[in-house]
């Protein structure tokens, strides 16, 4: 960590497990006053046990406009009784899901789902938090992936959300440029997240639902995808790791638009800005057996 800003609360979403609970031990080890969105109380008990610091659990779920608002009232309220008005010095927006599922036959509710927690909430947080966020001329930092650059087949929900993302990303960086409010993506690639768990035990509910015909076209090439993103999920890096890159973003004197996380996103975004499209499909049907 470099130099903290001089507002010390930061929001982040997202943080009941994975990457999001990882960054808010970090945060509050650091000294920041930590607000961290959770869903279930038990998540909130268990991050203030472990915390080394000040963090106070908030009740987040992106998609429900009355908690962002409720959320964002509770901070600001912390921030002008014990933080002297200073401003919000950080947002982190990590929450997401990814359920996997062949375009064609995914439910459209599911896609809608998908785009409305991972990329439309995104901006319905920011949007609340931005007053306090420009007090302060505090960070606005995106938890993306290296799937906002490479689209893999079936996770086409969650790639649209995740390229979405960096397109929100990219124009609020230059859309808040005048009022000194750096924005960064942080693109990781596998992390060993329980993200993934929770969307093969969806995926499981929507195959369950398939038609006959769905499951004759698509039954053998998802399970040997999902085989594959096991395989991968089990070399990623640490949720740990990825926090350690977001505490950067949040603190570097000059932090980078776009942080790549773990090996395989450094790879796979060289190798896709190196081979033409055609080439990378028949990568990728190789790599996953069809």
């Amino acid at each position: 960590m470099e130099n903290a800003p001089a507002s010390r609360a930061v929001l982040i979403t997202g943080a009941s497990t994975g990457i999001g609970r990882a960054t808010a031990l970090d945060l509050a080890a650091a000294g920041f006053r930590v607000f961290a969105g959770i869903r279930k109380p038990e998540d909130g008990e268990a991050l203030q046990r472990d915390a080394s610091g000040s963090l106070e659990p908030v009740t987040l779920d992106v998609t429900d406009g009355g908690q962002i608002e409720a959320a964002a009232a509770r901070v600001e309220q912390v921030v002008e009784s014990e933080l002297a008005g200073t401003g919000l010095a950080g947002l982190v927006n990590n929450a997401g899901v990814a359920v996997p599922s062949p375009l064609e036959v995914q439910p459209i509710d599911d896609f809608r789902r998908q785009l409305e927690i991972n990329l439309t909430g995104q901006l319905a947080v920011t949007q609340a938090f931005l007053p306090l966020l420009r007090k302060a001329k505090g960070r606005l930092v995106f938890v993306s992936s290296i799937g906002g650059r490479v689209a893999l087949p079936f996770t086409g929900a969650y790639h649209a959300s995740k390229f979405g993302l960096e397109a929100i990303g990219d124009s609020l960086r230059r859309e808040l440029r005048p009022w000194g409010i750096e924005v960064s993506l942080v693109e990781p690639g596998a992390v060993t997240t329980p993200l993934w768990e929770r969307g093969e035990r969806e995926g499981d509910e929507l195959i369950a639902g398939f038609s006959e015909q769905a499951r004759e076209l698509y039954g053998d090439k998802l399970e040997r995808y999902r085989l594959m993103v096991r395989k991968i999920a089990a070399d990623g890096v640490t949720p740990e790791q990825a926090a350690k890159v977001i505490v950067e973003a949040l603190t570097a004197d000059k932090p980078k638009t776009r942080y790549l996380v773990g090996r395989d996103a450094k790879i796979q975004a060289r190798v896709a800005k190196l081979i033409p499209d055609r080439l990378m499909d028949g990568l990728i049907s190789r790599e996953m057996g069809f």
